[in-house]
């Protein structure tokens, strides 16, 4: 299963980030043919408590209770420290002291899935089988395929699931059925997939239920405080990228037909600096937390509706000149630069909502991307022109 807060969450490595991802080996073969090894689980991650006897060798064991290695490692996770390879082996696990008839649940490699489903299972007894989703979680690797028929097929077989389990029954989340041909996970392997609820914490209820589903199981909301989770990720990428593009501008800032090099670097590269990051505040942070509020449906409309109102915020507040022909073109450029930065960072929060799907993120991407260049180029262009022209 996936966690509630999807990125993430949009999510994504510490604990078990010795793996190398896969564990997939070619032996030497003749030049036309190889066979393709799959290893199972390490026992030496940092997550695995122990092991139990399989049909083909040890099973990792984990339990429901996370250290604080787990929680730091979200942490990390969560700024974007490490979060490609804050991964654990696909493959599977036991949690607890799971028998023949115990559940068998999926998720995806990304660590903080896999420690969102544990947690959420605490005196539970579960198989859980791990897909290889290069480290996604389970709603965006569905959407990527990684998270898909032929990777779970392909689990099966290697974990020797049938084997394992008197049963032949798998639980997935809700939000991995996009990329999973149920029928053809049947006619291939044997087992019936099973989608649960969308949210690990429901899990519990589910199974006591005999794995029915309420109402309630398949809304997914996407409250403010799974909002908010997602903005350091986004937060500190933006800055990182903020740290080439502002000495660039306050170069330049100190260049104009009027005034010093030094005045103006004191004046219009100080309201340079403010502007980036206020362009950057804008779609990072205020953007998923008005998300409800602003207007429009398409998260660009939302980011530049934020970025223009950002931008006539900071002119009152800065006291701008916009009486001058020069003051009026440059504070049109800023006015498309920050609406345009805005709108392009606020997009990047598509990939984490369930307000649209993925066939909505990609058509929103075809035509937003050309108008938020166009516009900050643009933006950019007025800008030089009142600098150096006007």
């Amino acid at each position: 299963m996936n966690q509630c807060s999807i990125k993430g969450d949009e999510m994504k490595k510490s604990d078990c980030k010795e793996d190398k991802t896969d564990a997939k080996v070619l032996l030497p073969m003749a030049p036309s043919q190889a066979i393709e090894v799959i290893r199972p689980p390490r026992l030496n991650q940092p997550c695995v408590n122990g092991y139990v006897d399989g049909p083909s060798g040890m099973i990792p064991k984990v339990s429901s209770f996370l250290e604080w290695k787990d929680h730091w490692g979200a942490i990390k996770a969560r700024f974007g420290l490490g979060r490609m390879h804050y991964t654990i082996d696909p493959g599977l696990y036991a949690l607890g002291q799971p028998d023949k008839d115990s559940p068998v649940l999926v998720t995806a490699n990304y660590k903080m899935s896999f420690d969102s489903l544990r947690e959420a299972l605490p005196g539970r007894n579960a198989w859980i089988l791990v897909l290889d989703t290069k480290g996604i979680n389970v709603w965006c690797a569905a959407g990527k395929g990684t998270f898909g028929t032929q990777e779970l097929v392909r689990r099966i077989s290697a974990s020797s699931l049938e084997d394992v389990v008197n049963h032949h029954e798998l639980i997935l989340p809700q939000l991995g059925a996009p990329g999973v041909a149920a029928h053809m996970v049947k006619k291939l392997s044997g087992f019936k997939v099973h989608y649960g609820p969308i949210c690990a914490k429901d899990l519990p209820a589910y199974l006591d239920a005999g794995m029915k589903t309420t109402p309630e199981m398949r809304r997914k909301a996407f409250p403010l405080k799974e909002r908010a989770v997602l903005i350091p990720v986004e937060l500190v990428t933006a800055l990182k990228a903020s740290l080439i593009l502002i000495p660039i501008m306050i170069l330049i800032s100190g260049f104009s037909s009027h005034g010093w090099f030094m005045n103006n670097i004191l004046g219009d590269g100080i309201f340079t600096i403010i502007a980036v990051l206020g362009a950057i505040f804008a779609g990072a942070v205020l953007t998923p937390l008005l998300l409800p509020y602003l207007p429009g449906r398409a998260f660009t409309t939302k980011g530049f509706t934020i970025g223009f109102i950002t931008a006539l915020i900071l002119f009152y507040l800065w006291g701008y000149d916009l009486r001058s022909w020069q003051g009026l073109i440059g504070g049109s450029a800023w006015v498309m630069m920050i609406s345009a930065i805005a709108a392009y960072l606020a997009m990047n929060f598509t990939g984490a909502s369930t307000y649209t799907s993925l066939s909505g993120v990609r058509k929103e991407m075809r035509w937003a991307l050309p108008l938020e260049i166009g516009t900050g180029l643009s933006g950019f262009a007025a800008w030089l022109l009142s600098r150096f022209v006007m």
